[in-house]
């Protein structure tokens, strides 16, 4: 893949992640994905192992893995449904910039097609792609690592902006009620003042007052479930 295809992928793929919102299930279905592609790459490599040895449906199951990995591969990359593709510049940065991991995963998938294609055909060129594939694996897995340790940090972050969004509204939902509060002790005061005519008065500014300690009560318990 040339560099201008890279920057072109890597700009789209940014421009599809703006529209997707992010939540807590999606990024727990991104580090699922990511962390697939870890467990996905190794059963390929042991079943296209044993693919070489002659083991009956190793070769299948290789390919299963294959379909598997490239699949999460896709649905990480780009946009679709509830996924966002690649949503931060970390992560561009990890796939397109220094990390370089777009290109040396969809290496790892070119090798890993070639080869069990050569070990299916008893190809001459299958122990040399074999012995590639083998080989690459530990700089893949530790792009991987690398890479679903972003989905993990984003994730945390965006936990750690949604508590402080949370504590803000929270705050400021508690100003409000303070403040009726203090209207519905100012309109009791002013129903005392004004005899029986005040009583139906002081009735509703005694709903407001429930009100508002139900809304105070519900206020302390989203802070203090925000801060777990």
């Amino acid at each position: 893949m040339t560099s201008n295809a890279i920057e072109n992928e890597a700009a789209e793929a940014a421009e599809d992640a703006s529209v997707v919102p992010l939540s807590g299930e999606v990024f727990g279905m991104l580090i699922n994905l990511s962390g697939r592609r870890r467990f996905t790459s190794q059963r390929l490599v042991l079943y296209a192992v044993l693919a070489s040895q002659g083991h009956d449906n190793a070769a299948a199951i290789a390919r299963e893995a294959l379909g598997l990995f490239r699949g999460a591969h896709t649905s990480l990359l780009k946009r679709s449904g509830d996924l966002p593709g690649v949503f931060c510049p970390e992560l561009e940065e990890a796939y397109f910039g220094r990390l370089d991991g777009d290109r040396n995963i969809r290496h790892f998938m070119d090798v890993a097609e070639r080869t069990l294609n050569a070990i299916e055909d008893k190809l001459r060129a299958a122990p040399e792609l074999l012995a590639e594939l083998v080989q690459g694996t530990t700089t893949l897995l530790a792009i991987l690592n690398q890479i679903t340790s972003v989905y993990e940090e984003q994730s945390k972050r965006h936990a750690r902006l949604m508590r402080n969004q949370l504590r803000g509204i929270m705050t400021e939902i508690e100003t409000i009620a303070r403040e009726a509060n203090m209207v519905a002790l100012n309109a009791r005061i002013v129903a005392a003042r004004s005899g029986q005519a005040g009583k139906e008065f002081s009735v509703v500014a005694g709903v407001l007052s429930n009100i508002t300690n139900e809304i105070d009560d519900l206020v302390k318990a989203a802070l203090k479930g925000s801060a777990a």
